[in-house]
């Protein structure tokens, strides 16, 4: 009771279109992983030159010290100021 050629080539056909689909779902992954890791390294950078004392900090210190910083009068409306700096308007 073999299938019939036809239908084992379109079986074929599936398992490679299923393995070339998890191919390119590992590459999105790996893409995605490989730009959230950038932006980190990048933050981080940008975190250490404007507070070069963060460099002594291990990583609850660095964590209290920005949540010490979020909670300082203004600290809410800074981002929406810096982002109207940054595209040209008025801050």
């Amino acid at each position: 009771m073999d299938k019939p050629q036809e239908e084992q080539e379109v079986e074929k056909k599936i398992g490679q279109l299923q393995n070339r689909q998890k191919i390119l779902l590992n590459k999105k992954r790996s893409e995605e992983h490989r730009a959230r890791t950038h932006r980190l390294i990048g933050r981080g950078a940008l975190l250490e030159s404007v507070f070069p004392a963060v460099m002594e900090m291990e990583g609850e210190e660095v964590k209290a010290f920005l949540i010490a910083l979020s909670r300082l009068p203004g600290a809410s409306a800074a981002p929406d100021e810096a982002r109207k700096t940054e595209d040209g308007g008025s801050a």
